[in-house]
């Protein structure tokens, strides 16, 4: 894992979650772009851009945020973008080749009862790219114990389990594998390739409504660091990510959250 973007926003858990940004990109020895993408407006009754003005502003947040924060020896890259916030966020991952996203639940919204807000939601929801949730306030401790949960353990996509290898590699955590059986079961979901053996400890089986009823079921038993589910257009949150906010009641964490690119 050698590169780690943040995209910042303006909450008040943006200062903690850039901490946790930087004890993680330390751990890896890897470099972090902290960014902030702002639109182009023009002012009103006139002709004159002020998207300049923008990305001075936006500039001078961002070096104030990493000023505040213990940057240790890694190498932090400070990025104004420009654009729609789920096509420049995308862009810049493929320029800078990007191995993960972290961001925090609301980067924007101060709603108290959601996990998830709109624009951290956009992220999970609408890029391909793999993404770390961090609690809020969340302060950073190597990973030894990760729960991965997963409906259907069919692996089509090439290097999709990279992100977690690189986790597990690096911290030497063990990694535990739940596999549950929903009505959506199809024959041979369970049947797993030898690269997810390879990464896995153990094996548990569970039969519940949703794959998230069986995180519910056995995370507290297996008392992990982390928890590992998939992103796909019927995956773990199913109902709950179409619409990109996320309510507590629905969904909440208080750990970090390691989202996979779809396996399929």
């Amino acid at each position: 894992m050698k590169n780690i973007l943040v995209p910042v926003g303006s909450s008040i858990n943006a200062l903690s979650n850039l901490q946790y940004a930087v004890d993680f990109a330390d751990a890896f020895g890897a470099k972090l772009y902290v960014v902030q993408v702002y639109n182009v407006y023009t002012k009103a009754g006139t002709m004159i851009k002020i998207d300049h003005i923008l990305e001075e502003d936006t500039i001078n947040y961002l070096n104030d945020l990493v000023s505040k924060v213990d940057t240790k020896n890694v190498e932090v890259v400070v990025r104004a973008l420009k654009g729609k916030f789920i096509d420049t966020i995308e862009l810049a991952c493929k320029s800078a080749e990007i191995d993960l996203i972290l961001i925090e639940p609301r980067i924007y919204s101060e709603d108290e009862d959601l996990f998830l807000g709109k624009t951290s939601g956009k992220i999970v929801k609408q890029t391909g790219i793999p993404t770390l949730i961090i609690p809020e306030g969340y302060v950073y401790k190597p990973i030894e114990n990760i729960l991965m949960a997963v409906k259907s353990a069919i692996i089509k996509k090439e290097g999709v389990l990279n992100p977690l290898k690189a986790i597990k590699d690096n911290f030497k955590a063990v990694v535990n594998l739940l596999l549950v059986k929903t009505p959506f079961y199809n024959e041979g979901d369970f049947n797993i390739n030898d690269e997810l053996s390879n990464i896995v400890s153990e094996i548990i089986y569970s039969e519940n409504p949703t794959t998230y009823h069986g995180v519910l079921e056995h995370y507290k038993l297996h008392n992990p660091d982390m928890l590992c589910v998939v992103r796909r257009k019927r995956g773990f949150f199913m109902k709950k990510w179409e619409k990109n906010q996320i309510y507590k009641k629905d969904f909440n964490s208080s750990l970090p959250v390691l989202v996979l690119s779809e396996l399929k």
